[in-house]
């Protein structure tokens, strides 16, 4: 699996208890080589449809994996199969009960979980989609430092050079200040 890591990604379900007792689902395209969320939807009636009208909106023409993991989910149905082989894309199929052979999504699952969903109470869709959106565009992808990537970030830049003089930084506060994002205050 680590030879494919930049033309892997997986797809999964995440399930979301809202305030008022409903389920959420969350459906997500993640890129194994940079820990990349590649896409994301919500919504509280998943079906194959819906798993395919997402699938084609996360890849654009020319942009796509040489493999997508998935587990045996019978919401995939035979579409889903069927519209990866007109994409090129192979499909790569983990054993029944076996989520320990999707590790790269299943992880990110558990740290979203830890980091956010178990902070906060889902009110409904509209609220999940900001909580998630602002999770990832403003903390885990620029900022979220990741062991299997040496410490980077998803989105990392160029780090700057180490120094002896003291450096100051900027705490801003991200998803109503569960996490906080540190930048360097110009000199």
């Amino acid at each position: 699996m680590r030879n494919h890591l930049d033309v892997s990604w997986a797809i999964d379900f995440l399930t979301v208890i809202t305030f008022n007792f409903s389920f959420l689902y969350v459906f997500v395209v993640f890129e194994h080589g940079r820990r990349n969320v590649i896409h994301f939807a919500t919504t509280y009636h998943p079906s194959m449809a819906g798993v395919i009208k997402q699938l084609r909106e996360a890849t654009p023409f020319g942009y796509q994996p040489r493999y997508i993991f998935r587990d045996n989910d019978a919401i995939y149905g035979y579409g889903v199969r069927a519209f990866l082989d007109s994409c090129g894309i192979e499909e790569v199929r983990s054993a029944y009960r076996s989520p320990w052979q999707n590790p790269y999504i299943e992880r990110f699952f558990g740290t979203l979980r830890r980091e956010l969903l178990n902070h906060v109470i889902v009110l409904n869709e509209k609220h999940l989609n900001r909580l998630l959106r602002e999770y990832l565009e403003q903390y885990y992808h620029p900022s979220r430092s990741h062991q299997g990537l040496n410490g980077d970030t998803p989105f990392s830049t160029k780090r700057p050079e180490a120094t002896d003089e003291p450096i100051k930084l900027i705490s801003i506060p991200v998803c109503g200040g569960l996490h906080h994002r540190y930048e360097r205050l110009a000199a």
